[in-house]
């Protein structure tokens, strides 16, 4: 079993996620000139995931999609606590229906507990508390033909600034669940159902995405 605290723009919360455990390894992959797959995404945001890292030493809880008329990215202003990432995640479902999004990432930071063979795991015990804690960027990746992961190890160095990601001994899951998962509908919205979207979108005051451009929350929801 493993427990993720999720630090969300510098607000961390607790989560469980639940997962069938399907074993591979990850490997590094460079960002792709054009974004087609679900494959593509994951290695762009893992190449966004590093440029921010190396810049700012942290990585905000950014949404990745792949849509018919090109990619789009969605990131929130600010996650002050336990509503505003259930607004953030009602708003990047919102915007998978508007764009009828074919696939989709989401990128954050996560600490991590993992149960030791042999020992009986402590759920009470907060990752981020736990003395064997490990720090990841994970990037949760659907598609209509399925789901996949990536958890990218932090390696900082003595004086806690970013140095690197290194390779994870976490097992490739075959399903995610969580307040950030399980983004895209289950079936493909027609016009109606986008238009919808859209209007509810309008409504909680985020913006037309469009390709390069960066929605984001409304001041009045920080």
């Amino acid at each position: 079993m493993l427990r993720l605290r999720l630090n969300a723009a510098n607000h961390p919360t607790e989560a469980i996620l639940a997962f069938r455990i399907m074993h591979s390894k990850i490997s590094a992959v460079p960002p792709p000139s054009q974004l087609k797959t679900l494959d593509d995404l994951l290695a762009q945001a893992a190449h966004y995931a590093e440029f921010c890292m190396r810049n700012s030493g942290k990585m905000p809880p950014t949404l990745f999609l792949i849509c018919a008329d090109g990619p789009l990215m969605f990131i929130p202003e600010n996650l002050a606590d336990e509503s505003e990432k259930d607004a953030f995640a009602t708003s990047a479902r919102l915007m998978c229906i508007a764009h009828a999004a074919t696939s989709v990432v989401m990128a954050l930071e996560a600490w991590a507990k993992f149960a030791t063979p042999g020992e009986k795991f402590d759920e009470t015990e907060r990752p981020s508390e736990a003395i064997d804690r490990r720090e990841f960027v994970i990037l949760m990746g659907e598609s209509h033909s399925g789901q996949k992961q990536k958890f990218l190890s932090i390696i900082r160095s003595g004086n806690g600034k970013f140095f690197g990601f290194g390779e994870s001994e976490v097992p490739e899951m075959d399903e995610m669940k969580g307040r950030f998962a399980q983004l895209l509908p289950t079936k493909i919205p027609d016009a109606a159902m986008c238009d919808l979207a859209k209007g509810m979108l309008k409504v909680k005051g985020v913006g037309r995405a469009t390709q390069g451009a960066f929605p984001r929350l409304p001041r009045s929801r920080r």
